[in-house]
């Protein structure tokens, strides 16, 4: 009800975001042909957004995604400098587009407005948004999120302009990201999404959160399958974008089946730990006497600076006892955990969790990265597609199945490579095809959409292309059944202007009498 208010309130008063930018841009240093970017960019933005919220449904409302983007440059952007051919900031760059420097707040990017925006995002967002509780993935998935929501931020200025809606494949930063988080807001919502990569502190654990969701919307194997391939997925593509962390993982992985070994030999292990432990209460022994005996405090503190370089030397004995104070601290730690290990639930949890960082660890071992992420990726969409299906199945009025037939078109149309969408993958055609004919089914219940025709696979063969057409208004648009000789075609119309025509192949020859719709008479789809 609130946020109804404020849509409300909205449009009665209405903003004047420009001028809002330009007031925050007169405090920044930036130069006038950056300052000209983000404007334009604005302009952009106001202009299309209205069309992108239309195709896409379930994003944020105009007002709040200019509000964020204007406090994002306000807030997280001290210093744009938009890169020139042959300066010095292009030698920075090198063969990338943009760098994004977080502890700064400053970004260095070509100037392309879709570039720049992209930097935006990227440099407001958290890096951390999973708990370190969750080996590996606290970092690979928090990537993976922060990443496919970068993407979905540029999407407005970069799809729409005002009157068409066009995705150039090749400007998306990374189609696998784009298609996981996609998955993840057409099922949980955008808004679920965005309370989490805004999330400043670890109270609410919402890995935990996103599991729970899962379950309570789809069921307990299809949240265990999603939530399986998405940490996957989120090692695989941190390996791909990330070249650094294949020695990184190799190297931990090596670390962890020396330390399997030894775990799994619990009798040696436990001999080891205790050992351990006696090193350690030996050293916080060592600590003790020294912090508290000023003479000896006094030899270590030489012994210590002997060695060290002028930059890195202890200036006071007095800085020496707290460095060992804090040392001492950190033995206590190790020692706590380690008598934790001795207990066997602790013990047993412990070795769970080696396991599972083993797992992903080993990911580092397959040698076609772009196969494995494929392959993956059509098993999430098919588990996706499941989840869709009882999605429909809740639907009781007439708004919610015309949302979800824009949802589902907007699906169909999602790039998987630089060559094709979803809508024309062989792997997929069985599901994407019960899964429109059940929202067909039940739009045709409702009567919003026509049934073209009795025969039920004709009817979805004609209906089907409505999910490919990128008409901006799906209300508006008219199909026109055409014979020739032994062929039928599909006509598809924006009002009046023709789209498209389409040969049904396999209905050449299909008997008038199971159609509901008369030949060559152009008609309305949506009722």
């Amino acid at each position: 009800m609130q946020k109804k208010k404020e849509k409300l309130l909205n449009k009665i008063v209405k903003k004047d975001y420009n001028n809002e930018l330009e007031m925050i841009l007169e405090k920044k240093t930036f130069d006038e042909t950056a300052k000209n970017l983000l404007l334009s960019i604005l302009y952009k933005i106001e202009a299309s957004y209205k069309d992108y919220e239309k195709i896409k449904r379930n994003v944020m409302t105009k007002e709040e995604y200019i509000k964020q983007f204007i406090d994002m440059i306000q807030e997280n952007c001290d210093n744009i400098t938009i890169c020139k051919m042959n300066s010095k900031e292009a030698d920075i760059l090198g063969d990338k587009t943009f760098l994004v420097d977080k502890e700064s707040k400053r970004i260095i990017c070509y100037p392309i407005e879709r570039k720049l925006l992209y930097c935006i995002a990227k440099i407001s967002k958290h890096d951390e948004i999973i708990k370190k509780d969750y080996p590996i993935i606290w970092e690979t998935l928090s990537n993976l999120i922060n990443i496919g929501n970068n993407i979905e931020m540029v999407e407005p200025l970069r799809d729409f302009n005002g009157y068409s809606w066009t995705t150039i494949y090749s400007e998306i930063e990374s189609i696998s990201h784009n298609m996981i988080y996609q998955n993840l807001r057409i099922l949980l919502g955008q808004e679920f999404l965005e309370k989490w990569i805004k999330n400043k502190e670890f109270i609410i654990d919402y890995m935990e959160n996103l599991k729970n969701r899962l379950e309570e919307q789809y069921g307990a194997k299809n949240q265990k399958d999603i939530i399986k391939i998405i940490e996957k997925l989120s090692v695989l593509l941190e390996l791909k974008y990330n070249p650094n962390k294949k020695d990184e993982f190799t190297k931990e992985k090596e670390q962890i089946e020396e330390h399997l070994d030894r775990i799994n030999n619990k009798e040696n292990y436990i001999e080891m730990i205790t050992k351990q432990k006696r090193e350690l209460a030996q050293e916080i022994k060592k600590i003790d006497e020294t912090v508290n005996d000023k003479i000896l405090l006094q030899e270590e503190y030489i012994k210590r600076n002997e060695n060290l370089p002028l930059k890195k030397k202890i200036f006071s004995v007095r800085i020496l006892s707290k460095l060992m104070q804090d040392e001492r601290n950190e033995k206590l730690d190790e020692l706590e955990k380690l008598n934790a290990l001795l207990n066997p639930k602790k013990f047993i949890s412990y070795k769970k969790e080696m396991e599972q960082k083993y797992a992903f660890l080993k990911l580092v071992e397959i040698k076609d990265l772009d196969k494995e992420i494929e392959n993956i990726l059509i098993k999430l969409q098919k588990i996706f597609l499941k989840c869709y299906q009882l999605k429909i199945k809740e639907i009781n009025g007439k708004s919610e199945i015309l949302d979800c037939i824009y949802e589902f078109r907007y699906y169909h149309v999602l790039p998987f490579t630089h060559e094709i969408n979803l809508s024309e993958m062989k792997e997929i055609q069985k599901e994407l095809r019960e899964t429109r004919r059940m929202l067909l089914d039940k739009a045709q219940e409702l009567k919003v959409m026509m049934i073209t025709s009795k025969n039920k696979e004709l009817d979805d063969e004609i209906l089907k292309n409505i999910f490919t057409i990128r008409m901006l208004t799906l209300e508006d648009v008219y199909i026109k059944l055409i014979k020739e000789k032994d062929k039928m075609y599909l006509q598809l119309f924006d009002e009046e202007v023709f789209e498209e025509k389409i040969e049904l192949k396999d209905f050449g020859n299909i008997n008038k009498k199971d159609l509901e719709i008369k030949i060559n008479k152009k008609i309305k789809v949506f009722n």
